[in-house]
């Protein structure tokens, strides 16, 4: 069954505001509050897969009960990065790193990319145990 709550939670982890999913998944406001309030119970799977990609999930973590244990978990369990595609994926999902900018991933080398990504975790998890409560 669809969970309109791992949507919030995505929402909060990514500090993203309804108005900017909207925007991003290119979806009218007031379809998203209907999905978000529960007046719409069963969102198109259209309408679940344009949130999904904007966001930058799967449509199934929708439906996951355990969203929350999976996806929101710390830095610590990721060791490192030995392949660019990983290494890519990992920073293409930063958030405030890609709005940042400041680098062209286009113009990096394969063993750049790996750097880099190595590097971005190393420092996330630098802050993440400066800030744990």
């Amino acid at each position: 069954m669809f969970k309109k709550e791992n949507i919030l939670r995505i929402l909060t982890h990514k500090g993203w505001s309804k108005y900017r999913l909207a925007k991003e998944a290119n979806i009218p406001q007031s379809s998203l509050h209907d999905i978000l309030s529960g007046k719409i119970k069963n969102p198109t799977a259209e309408r679940l897969k344009s949130i999904a990609d904007a966001l930058g999930v799967s449509v199934n973590d929708f439906f996951d009960d355990e969203y929350k244990t999976k996806k929101e978990s710390t830095y610590d369990e990721i060791e490192g990065f030995k392949t660019p595609q990983e290494a890519m994926e990992f920073i293409l999902k930063q958030p405030a790193l890609m709005a940042f900018g400041g680098y062209d991933l286009n113009k990096m080398s394969d063993d750049e990319i790996i750097e880099f990504a190595n590097e971005l975790l190393r420092q996330l998890k630098i802050l993440s145990y400066k800030y744990k409560k």
